[in-house]
């Protein structure tokens, strides 16, 4: 069983940065891929990005492409959403998530496990 814990999120005015984190817990987290994910009030889940085995793997959602970063740090067993830019559309609830196999793709129901999310609001 994977455990994740996501923290660092919080209210930013429009155009401030915050950067999320997720803390895994229960195999071992350099064979995994990532995934953050987000749901906004309303709207349905969608992909934010990813990160492979590999950290010089990522992918992004057009929408968060050249303003958010993932990162991964296997010695602390997190993986980290570094947001810049945030709009006021960025508001969400954000959730990581662990594929098994190696996947950080956009498809939701790939993934085996999911964090309990952390809130971030951006004000305008």
């Amino acid at each position: 069983q994977v455990q994740l814990v996501e923290s660092g999120g919080g209210l930013v005015q429009a155009g401030g940065s915050l950067r999320l984190s997720c803390a895994a817990s229960g195999r071992t987290f350099s064979n995994v891929g990532m995934g953050w994910f987000r749901q906004g009030p309303g709207k349905a889940r969608e992909f934010v990005g990813g990160i492979g085995r590999s950290a010089s793997s990522t992918y992004y959602a057009d929408s968060v492409k050249g303003r958010f970063t993932i990162s991964r740090d296997n010695a602390k067993n997190t993986v980290y959403l570094q947001m810049n830019s945030l709009k006021p559309e960025d508001t969400a609830v954000y959730y990581c998530a662990v594929e098994n196999g190696g996947y950080s793709g956009s498809t939701a129901a790939v993934y085996d496990y999911w964090g309990q999310g952390t809130q971030v609001t951006v004000s305008s």
